[in-house]
């Protein structure tokens, strides 16, 4: 019974962790289209340390927080398919610290009218068109905000409930192992009998 229900939770995390990779690949290909369209602008590539522009850091941002979210569905993987106590435990520190960094932002900008001065000036304008996006589509942004964060306290969750469970038991006690020493035991237990060998037989004559 514990078996099929760790088996189950695992499944269940690799499934929900799996939707976390997936927004780690879409910001990742939103930081290469980001790229792509300063290359165009400018002529050089964002990662240039002699530019004329000012840093992109909003193309940093994405393209840390696409990679970082990959990562943490790779580990949020490796420790669901193992229930190792030291990857689950890895796993969880890597999601608690997203959720409160997602949390503090949040914070700042509904508590922050000025939110804004707190970030550096984009020179091509990025974070302007995805603040008009947002406004545009806000209820189906904040829908999907609403579901990444489910999506990550569930992740959280399932990995307690495993590490709770413990890793799998590739024994349940020795008696299953009990046939395969036996022959060994009883050839312990009854040794050999002995042969009685003529003293004279051997000898020369």
């Amino acid at each position: 019974m514990a078996g099929m229900m760790r088996s189950c939770i695992q499944s269940i995390l690799k499934l929900v962790n799996s939707i976390i990779g997936m927004v780690g690949l879409a910001m990742i290909l939103y930081a290469v289209w980001m790229i792509r369209y300063w290359q165009r602008e400018t002529g050089e590539l964002p990662f240039g340390g002699d530019s004329d522009y000012p840093a992109p850091w909003f193309i940093y941002t994405f393209l840390g927080l696409g990679v970082a979210f990959c990562v943490i569905t790779c580990s949020g993987h490796v420790a669901a398919e193992t229930a190792n106590g030291c990857c689950l435990y890895l796993y969880m520190l890597f999601i608690l610290i997203l959720l409160m960094l997602e949390a503090a932002v949040t914070v700042d900008v509904f508590l922050n009218r000025d939110w804004e001065k707190d970030f550096p000036e984009d020179p091509m304008g990025n974070l302007d068109r995805f603040k008009n996006f947002i406004r545009s589509n806000f209820e189906m942004c904040k829908w999907i905000g609403l579901s990444l964060v489910i999506v990550q306290g569930l992740s959280l969750l399932l990995a307690m409930i495993l590490k709770a469970i413990g890793p799998h038991q590739y024994y349940d006690s020795d008696d299953e192992y009990a046939p395969e020493r036996a022959p060994l035991l009883n050839n312990a237990a009854y040794p050999p009998p002995y042969v009685v060998v003529d003293p004279a037989y051997g000898q020369k004559r």
